[in-house]
């Protein structure tokens, strides 16, 4: 029994790239511009749109499709103050809406952000005593023996809290880039009497 062979080659993906020979250039075009037509014809019923298309044969004719007709896309060109079909733009302007809405929320939100974290700033600088451009002394600026006990208390519990942030970042990136050798507790609690 003799196995019977295809005589084409069938449907193949073909790479996408301008054909070098001329003769099957236009042959390609000649076969696919109403595959073309139809697409451009499904396109403006699916979006309700007039459409006119205009394409230049290899050959370099041109060729021209528009649908619903010649007619109609040349009046909506000529006549544009007279909008032949009323709700051709309709979900095109609804969808622009909706984007512009979401941006001037988003706008709004950050708006408000920026205002609260000025608010807070011009507390932060009120309360602190400055108003961020004179030369007085901060806090930490500050010799120990001018503060009174309850502001050395205040820095102490500061200072503790930030020593303990510290060595529980530190553990973390040890047990990140070395598990083997990561300690099993987090963070570091510290006495007065180990200052």
């Amino acid at each position: 029994m003799a196995s019977e062979r295809k005589k084409t080659r069938g449907r193949q993906k073909i790479e996408i790239k301008m054909i070098g020979n001329k003769v099957d250039r236009l042959i390609t075009f000649s076969k696919r511009r109403s595959g073309i037509n139809k697409k451009i014809s499904e396109l403006s019923i699916l979006c309700g749109t007039k459409i006119l298309f205009i394409v230049f044969s290899p050959a370099g004719n041109p060729f021209s499709f528009c649908f619903p007709s010649t007619e109609s896309v040349a009046n909506q060109f000529l006549n544009e103050n007279v909008l032949v079909n009323g709700n051709t733009s309709t979900p095109i302007e609804a969808n622009h809406m909706v984007r512009l809405n979401k941006l001037i929320q988003h706008y709004n939100e950050v708006h408000n952000q920026m205002e609260a974290s000025k608010e807070k700033q011009k507390v932060l600088v009120m309360a602190q005593g400055t108003s961020g451009t004179d030369s007085t002394n901060h806090w930490w600026e500050t010799p120990i023996d001018k503060h009174n006990s309850r502001e050395l208390h205040e820095l102490y519990s500061r200072f503790s809290e930030l020593i303990n942030l510290f060595h529980t970042a530190r553990s973390k990136k040890i047990a990140i880039n070395f598990p083997m050798l990561a300690p099993t507790y987090s963070g570091y609690n510290h006495s007065r009497g180990q200052f």
